[in-house]
């Protein structure tokens, strides 16, 4: 049976934590007042450091959707993570890609619940915190977690995503 809380969620948030709880994992989504659309807004949000917040960013590496999970305090480093990955080019998805891809749009897009599962890549430096929050559907809802934890719902790898 669902909790109160769970259905006062929107509906995409509802089935990231439906995505959540069949993966295992222990953080309960919580809607937001403020915005998460960004890292920065998110850490402002939840008062903690922006290098605590999962930026959930596609990219696309010959036509596949790639999710890449890379903490706040810096931004992917497209060529190096190809290389790591085994690809010439790996480029920034549209939104119309995200949003094909994920089921999310940008600036809400959850490590789970998308239609298919997302070759994924989890920011080694998300291992820093103790704590980490992801978006759970919504630029208005997210869920704490652990490096840990997200590389084992989305079955990601862990790399450097930076240079």
């Amino acid at each position: 049976m669902e909790s109160p809380a769970h259905t006062s969620l929107p509906a995409r948030s509802r089935q990231v934590a439906d995505a959540l709880a069949a993966a295992g994992a222990t953080g309960a989504v919580r809607e937001l007042a403020d915005s998460a659309r960004t890292a920065a807004e998110a850490a402002q949000a939840l008062g903690c450091e922006v290098g605590a917040i999962a930026n959930s960013l596609v990219f696309i590496a010959d036509d596949e959707p790639v999710l890449v999970l890379t903490s706040g305090r810096h931004r992917v480093d497209t060529a190096a993570l190809a290389a790591r990955l085994g690809h010439d080019v790996l480029r920034r998805a549209t939104a119309q890609e995200v949003r094909d891809a994920t089921g999310q749009a940008i600036g809400g897009v959850a490590p789970v619940g998308h239609p298919q599962p997302l070759r994924t890549v989890v920011d080694e430096a998300l291992a820093d915190y103790p704590r980490v929050w992801a978006a759970a559907g919504t630029p208005h809802t997210v869920f704490p977690t652990t490096a840990a934890e997200l590389a084992a719902i989305t079955g990601g790898t862990v790399l450097p995503v930076d240079s």
